[in-house]
């Protein structure tokens, strides 16, 4: 994993917006009424092109396909797996529950969800990870079209943890959710490995660490969670075993939707959870009004030596963009807690396109968040190296 070595490197946190007609082609892949699989697998070749193309072009050092070719950042587990069926009761977040007129405004705002985000399968048998043939295209067609295009100076690629697919499939076979947990790992692990062969970066997508607080565990005290936080790390752990942590980063979110997000469990209280995850690199929310103060988090549990810290420095639900002075200060408040300019990468809070077909960003706009996170570093390496950043 590479280190912002004479100048602070960019990223993002891995989905970026699809095209409608893949958006179409994903949700009649996943509702049984595909055609031609030809057609989805040249319009994913095309889509994947102009992600890897915009990321080039706004300056993005470590990039990725941008999850065209999945329905949801988790809820794609399912096509790959059997022992899912029937639909799952999720638990809406607390605030949804509380504040109805926010599930109104969002019903709205986005009146047609895939299948799998409005009600996905639960496990109704043992779950057994049988067709490994997507994880490998996708990553070969990364490789290749990145490879064409000469981009990145480090390639990356996202899979759902164990936890976060526990909390969205929900259990009704296993006879617990620890046995439960311990079986994804053993599954996902193929996923992993296939990511990790490839030469890919392996991002593990984690927001079961943080907004899960507000979800499946809300009946627990914040003691409580933290227990639960460490048992999902544990599976993290267990399905990333045998890859070296410096080639897996962990991203943890407080949920990626435009709220009020007054039940979001505080940083500080996580963080040492965080800590024991085998993993390189941790990308964190620091940019949304209710989590940019937690900085402070970092000095009362310092960031270990062998970890990078890749903070959020644009946030991902709102049409504004953040003016490069804005991230650079943001970029040099990381610094400062961390205590290392090498071992801060900058980055977004969460995906642009989590799910398909329900994007808060329009595609324009993602791109100049982008570039702002570019512009910001440079700017902020110009001051943190004392020079000016071609």
């Amino acid at each position: 994993m590479i280190l912002s070595r004479d100048r602070i490197l960019t990223t993002h946190v891995g989905s970026l917006p699809r095209n409608e007609k893949l958006s179409d082609l994903l949700m009649a892949q996943e509702e049984g009424r595909l055609g031609d699989a030809k057609v989805l697998s040249a319009e994913m070749d095309k889509a994947v092109r102009h992600v890897v193309e915009e990321q080039v072009k706004a300056g993005i050092d470590i990039g990725n396909d941008g999850e065209q070719g999945r329905i949801g950042f988790q809820t794609y587990v399912p096509q790959r797996m059997t022992g899912f069926a029937g639909i799952s009761k999720r638990r809406r977040g607390r605030e949804f529950e509380e504040f109805p007129e926010l599930l109104s405004y969002l019903m709205t705002r986005f009146p047609n969800p895939t299948k799998s985000q409005q009600g996905a399968p639960e496990a109704q048998a043992d779950i057994k990870y049988v067709d490994l043939k997507p994880i490998t295209e996708e990553t070969a067609r990364f490789n290749r079209i990145a490879g064409e295009l000469g981009a990145f100076s480090e390639r990356f690629m996202t899979a759902a943890s164990p936890g976060i697919i526990s909390t969205t499939m929900l259990n009704a076979y296993y006879d617990s959710h620890d046995s439960y947990l311990d079986a994804i790992a053993r599954e996902m692990s193929k996923e992993y490995q296939a990511v990790h062969k490839a030469g890919l970066i392996l991002q593990i997508d984690a927001p079961d660490l943080a907004m899960d607080r507000v979800m499946m565990y809300r009946d627990l005290s914040d003691a409580e969670f933290v227990k639960r936080c460490e048992r999902h790390v544990a599976a993290i752990n267990k399905g990333i075993e045998g890859i070296p942590r410096d080639r897996v980063r962990l991203h943890v979110c407080f949920g990626n939707w435009e709220g009020p997000h007054i039940y979001d469990i505080a940083l500080e209280k996580i963080l040492p959870a965080l800590y024991t995850a085998n993993v390189g690199a941790l990308s964190i929310e620091f940019s949304n009004p209710r989590h940019a103060h937690e900085y402070a988090a970092l000095k009362k549990h310092p960031l270990p030596k062998d970890m990078i810290l890749i903070p959020g420095v644009v946030e991902s639900t709102s049409n504004f963009v953040e003016h490069p002075e804005v991230v650079a200060r943001r970029i040099e408040d990381a610094v400062a807690a961390v205590g290392d300019r090498e071992r801060v990468v900058a980055s977004t809070d969460c995906g642009f396109g989590t799910f398909t077909k329900r994007e808060w960003v329009i595609e324009p706009v993602v791109w100049l968040k982008l570039k702002s996170i570019r512009e910001g570093a440079d700017i902020a390496s110009s001051r943190l190296w004392g020079k000016k950043i071609a």
